[in-house]
């Protein structure tokens, strides 16, 4: 299994080999926010050349319940057709990126780690690192048009997940970290959730620590360093959780690359707060 991190210039280098007949690359754009722009206009005026669009909203998650939370984890039979539409076949090298530290590409990288695709990466430090680095964008939708469809076979479960009773339990026996911001965690504000605070017992694990200044991961060492220092250890069960299972990938990868085995909580936050049953914390401590 490769590292879940590939640098600009690497990607660049796989790209190239591809374009003469090595291991096919398929990039995905995966460019979204949380109220922010659509992603879509910003892949037409700048992508990587070859990339094809993905919507996170629409592709990598499902409309559910309240009670499933905002971004549902999406059929096994849709996303195949979504991948397949993406233009992957099975042992195809996948590499994601957005323009948001990262944080929807993980999504995607975890997503199709779950539902089997052994060979994905995210772009480290994002589509600034490519444009840094000084490699090209291509504009417009002829990469999307270009696309021919693909014929990867998938299947669920084979990252581990977590729903609102493992993590309940996880935070009593194992650990659980909460990817949101400081403030959020600490139930000060709630800009979208019903309710604020975070499940009994979770540990405080902003994504922010996971980077540098320019958007890179940090290395696995201090990584490691970050997360031993909030109580995780080969020998402990660990998971993530977040607002709404999106961002909880970011400390996903990070974990993975740091070398320890997270389990994610999909419904997250929007789940566990749309339960009334279930119990909130509020303040800086567990």
């Amino acid at each position: 299994m490769p590292h879940p991190l590939v640098t600009a210039n690497e990607l660049d280098a796989l790209l190239t080999a591809a374009e003469s007949g090595g291991t096919p690359v398929r990039v995905l754009d995966v460019r979204w926010s949380l109220g922010g722009p659509a992603g879509l206009p910003l892949y037409e005026a700048g992508h990587i050349r070859g990339a094809v669009y993905v919507d996170l909203d629409t592709e990598l998650a499902r409309h559910g319940e309240p009670h499933e939370g905002r971004h549902p984890l999406p059929a096994v039979e849709e996303f195949q057709a979504a991948v397949r539409r993406w233009g992957i076949n099975d042992g195809d090298a996948v590499v994601v990126y957005d323009d948001w530290n990262s944080l929807a590409a993980c999504r995607a990288w975890w997503l199709l780690r779950y539902m089997g695709i052994e060979n994905v990466q995210v772009l480290d430090g994002a589509l600034s690192a490519w444009v840094a680095a000084g490699h090209p964008l291509a504009t417009g939708t002829d990469d999307l048009a270009a696309v021919v469809p693909g014929t990867a076979t998938l299947s669920a479960g084979n990252e581990p997940v977590l729903d609102a009773d493992d993590a309940a339990a996880l935070a009593e026996t194992g650990v659980l970290l909460d990817a949101r911001a400081g403030e959020r965690y600490r139930g000060e504000v709630e800009p979208i959730d019903p309710r604020a605070g975070h499940i009994p017992g979770a540990i405080s694990a902003p994504t922010s620590g996971n980077l540098t200044g320019d958007g890179q991961f940090l290395d696995a060492e201090t990584l490691r360093e970050r997360y031993e220092a909030l109580g995780v250890s080969v020998d402990r069960a660990v998971g993530v959780y977040c607002g709404s299972g999106v961002t909880a990938a970011h400390n996903a990868l990070a974990l993975t690359v740091a070398g320890f085995r997270p389990a994610l909580f999909p419904g997250s936050w929007s789940a566990w707060s749309n339960q009334p049953e279930r119990p909130v914390a509020t303040g800086a401590t567990p």
